[in-house]
C-alpha cells in the first residue's frame, strides 16, 4: 500500500511539473489535445494540491514561517485584482498564483532534495522524449513552421523554452546524486544538450557556457579558505558583476552571433515598462493587466516598436515582477532570493554533495535567464514552482528534526 501512495505521489509531481512547464499551452501539446482534458488536469493539480496542503498543514505553517517574505509577495500577488488596470482580467488568472504556491509546499514537505532533482530530471527527460516524439510525428506541434522556420519547439510551445528546459535538465543530471550507472546520466544530459542544438536557441547556449565558467570557479577555488562568509559575499559579487555584464553587454554578444542589435525589439519594451512603472511605483499594474489583450500599454510598446506587434510580456522577469506588482513586489522576491541564495552558498561551501552544488547553480540559472525572458511569476510557471519548493526546502532541512517521521520516509522507487 505504502508503495502504490508512493507511486502515486511521483505521477503527480511529474504530471504537475510538465503542466508548468507549459506542455499543454496553445503552442503546444494545447494544439492537439482537447482542451477539456486540460482544464481538467489544470483543476485537478489545484484540487489535489490544495488538499494535501491541509493534510499537511502543520508543517505548512511551519514553512510559511520560515518564508514571510515571498508569502507577503504571494498575498500581494493574489489581490493585485483589486488595483489592477484590467481587474477581469487579473482576477481570471490569479488561480495559477495558489496552485504554484500550494504545488511547491507539498513538493517541499514531501520529498527530499535528491528526490525532487530526481523527479526534475525524469520530467525533463520525459518531456525531451515527447519533444522528440512531437518534433517528428507532429511538426505542427514540435517545430516552428513559419518564424524561426525549422527550429525545434519541442512540446514547450517556443525554441528558446525548448533550450531553456533542456538546459536545466543537462544541469540537473549533470548533478543527479546517484552512485550506480553513473553514465547514464551523462548519456542523458548528452541527449538534452542535443536538444538544445536543435532548438537553435542561442540565448540557451550562451547561459549554458556562462554558468559552466561559474560552476567552474566556483568548485576550483571555494576551499582556499576557511571563513564561509567571505565566499558568500564573493558569490554574491560574482553573481551582481556576471547579472550586471550579461545585461550590459548582451547586445554585444548577440550581434555577434548575427542577432538584432535591440535584442529583438527588447530595449524598446523595456524603456516603455519602466517609464510606465513610474505611474504606479509601489504595487504596479495588477498581475498581468499591462500586457493584458486590451492593455493600451502594450499598444503602445507595438508603436515604440514600430511593428504593432503586442507582446505577451516585458521579456525580463524583473521588469514584469516589478510592473506587476511594483517596488514592493520586487523588494520581496529579490530578500528571498539573496537569503535563500545566502544560505544555499554556506551548504555548498561546507559539503561536496552534489545536489547542494545543483542549488546554486540554479540560482544562477534562473536569475541570468530572466534577463532577457520571463520566467518568475508570469502565468503557470515551472521556474517559479521550482524556485519556490527551493526556498521552502532549504528552510525545511534546518526544520528537519521538527518533522514528523511518517513524512521522512525512504524511496524505494527513485
Amino acid at each position: 500500500m505504502k508503495y502504490l501512495i508512493r507511486l502515486s505521489e511521483y505521477t503527480f509531481i511529474i504530471l504537475g511539473l510538465i503542466f508548468f512547464s507549459g506542455a499543454f499551452g496553445a503552442n503546444s501539446l494545447g494544439l492537439v489535445i482537447p482542451k477539456s482534458l486540460i482544464t481538467l488536469i489544470r483543476f485537478f493539480l489545484l484540487g489535489v494540491s490544495t488538499v494535501l496542503v491541509c493534510i499537511y498543514w502543520q508543517n505548512a505553517i511551519k514553512i510559511i514561517r520560515q518564508n514571510i517574505s515571498i508569502f507577503l509577495l504571494t498575498i500581494i500577488a493574489f489581490f493585485s485584482f483589486i488595483w489592477s488596470a484590467f481587474p477581469d482580467y487579473t482576477l481570471s488568472n490569479i488561480r495559477d498564483i495558489w496552485m504554484m504556491t500550494s504545488f511547491a509546499l507539498y513538493f517541499a514537505i514531501r520529498f527530499t532534495l535528491k528526490e525532487q532533482m530526481k523527479l526534475i530530471a525524469y520530467t525533463l527527460l520525459i518531456g525531451g522524449a515527447l519533444s522528440i516524439i512531437c518534433a517528428i510525428g507532429l511538426p505542427q506541434v514540435g517545430r516552428h513552421l513559419t518564424e524561426h522556420a525549422g527550429a525545434w519547439k519541442g512540446i514547450y510551445g517556443h525554441k528558446n523554452s525548448l533550450g531553456s528546459f533542456m538546459l536545466l535538465g543537462v544541469l540537473t543530471f549533470f548533478y543527479l546524486p546517484i552512485n550506480y550507472l553513473k553514465i547514464w546520466k551523462y548519456l542523458a544530459s548528452g541527449f538534452l544538450f542535443f536538444l538544445i542544438i536543435l532548438s537553435t536557441s542561442r540565448t540557451a547556449l550562451v547561459l549554458f557556457s556562462l554558468i559552466l565558467v561559474i560552476m567552474f570557479i566556483y568548485q576550483k577555488f571555494r576551499w582556499r579558505g576557511k571563513i564561509s562568509v567571505i565566499f558568500f559575499d564573493l558569490g554574491i559579487l560574482l553573481l551582481g558583476c556576471l547579472s550586471l555584464g550579461t545585461f550590459s553587454y548582451w547586445t554585444e554578444i548577440l550581434t555577434g552571433l548575427g542577432r538584432d542589435p535591440t535584442l529583438t525589439g527588447r530595449i524598446h519594451i523595456w524603456s516603455v515598462m519602466i517609464n510606465r512603472l513610474m505611474e504606479n511605483p509601489w504595487l504596479g499594474f495588477g498581475r498581468g493587466a499591462f500586457f493584458a489583450p486590451d492593455s493600451p500599454y502594450a499598444v503602445e510598446i507595438g508603436q515604440v516598436m514600430g511593428t504593432g506587434w503586442h507582446p505577451p510580456h516585458g521579456h525580463n522577469g524583473f521588469l514584469d515582477l516589478a510592473i506587476d506588482f511594483g517596488l514592493i513586489g520586487l523588494s520581496l522576491f529579490l530578500i528571498t532570493y539573496f537569503r535563500t541564495f545566502a544560505k544555499i552558498v554556506k551548504r555548498a561551501y561546507a559539503t561536496r554533495k552534489p545536489e547542494e552544488i545543483w542549488l546554486l547553480a540554479f540560482m544562477f540559472f534562473l536569475s541570468m535567464n530572466n534577463i532577457t525572458e520571463s520566467f518568475l511569476l508570469y502565468q503557470a510557471n515551472l521556474y517559479w514552482v521550482l524556485f519556490l519548493t527551493i526556498a521552502f526546502t532549504v528552510n525545511q532541512i534546518i526544520l528537519s528534526k521538527d518533522i514528523p517521521k511518517q513524512i521522512q520516509i525512504s524511496n524505494p522507487i527513485l
